[in-house]
């Protein structure tokens, strides 16, 4: 039924821009607006003359408040500021400590090695004010890999890391991957611009769906172990973006262990982003 009603009000309206006709001797232009098309059409000086000219325009949609920017990827890398007291009982203790004989320098990673990928689904930028403060936010997930410099493996039942030197590791990395959710304020500086100038401030947060610890060894040979490890399920971050032409960078930070307990190590990751803004 709805349907009917709005072709027949289309029907309507557009009978009577053409019943708009010119009723004076002096010119006048008809016109018809059909979507984002504008039809005119211009009567002659010569009545008895057919001489009617009639000129389409396409008329160009004034941008909303809202813009949609799909699969955005993220390429960076991720390391983490390691504050744990490696001296305390919760580290220490052969039974009950999280990493006993462990120290500061067996959880050390390869930076080089240790990467961030972040793939967003979509993000959308809502304009506050003339396109020059803009509220982002989307949804994506947020893939880490920490890569070990030592034959370090955690153990699980309860959750344990040992030092294991009895095989020779060519890959042992911890992987953590959360759905994550972001919201920012943006400053843009030069809104008329496709590739601007400005940043953005603001925080996400992320839940852990996957976490896996992936070793090759020289005896077992490839080893993946799923387990949470103790690593906390949610994670908040403040995150920022900066915008330089073509070039656009982002950062975050976690606010704080990315472990429940025993390990003191905050994550943070950087990199360039390939979005269209």
């Amino acid at each position: 039924m709805k349907q009917v009603i709005t072709l027949l009000a289309g029907i309507s309206m557009y009978i009577t821009g053409l019943a708009q006709t010119d009723s004076t001797e002096h010119e006048q232009n008809d016109t018809i607006r059909v979507g984002g098309m504008i039809i005119i059409k211009k009567h002659g000086h010569d009545k008895d003359n057919d001489n009617n000219e009639a000129k389409s325009y396409h008329r160009k949609n004034k941008s909303g408040r809202i813009s949609t920017n799909w699969w955005i990827v993220d390429l960076g890398f991720t390391n983490y500021t390691d504050n744990t007291d490696y001296t305390s009982a919760a580290i220490q203790n052969p039974v009950t400590g999280f990493a006993p004989g462990l120290n500061k320098d067996d959880f050390k990673l390869r930076t080089g090695k240790s990467v961030n990928v972040n793939i967003w689904v979509f993000m959308q930028k809502l304009n506050i004010t003339h396109n020059v403060v803009n509220l982002k936010y989307g949804l994506g997930v947020e893939l880490n890999n920490y890569r070990y410099r030592q034959p370090i493996k955690f153990l699980t039942n309860p959750t344990q890391v040992v030092f294991d030197n009895v095989k020779s590791y060519s890959k042992n990395k911890l992987a953590a991957d959360y759905i994550t959710v972001p919201l920012l304020l943006n400053f843009n500086f030069t809104p008329h611009k496709k590739h601007g100038f400005g940043f953005s401030a603001g925080a996400s947060a992320g839940y852990l769906y996957s976490s896996r610890q992936k070793t090759i060894t020289n005896t077992d040979g490839k080893e993946k172990e799923h387990d949470d490890f103790d690593l906390r399920p949610w994670k908040i971050s403040y995150i920022g973006e900066l915008t330089l032409g073509y070039v656009k960078l982002y950062a975050s930070i976690a606010s704080q262990s990315m472990f429940e307990k025993g390990l003191d190590q905050t994550p943070y990751s950087f990199g360039l982003r390939l979005s269209n803004w």
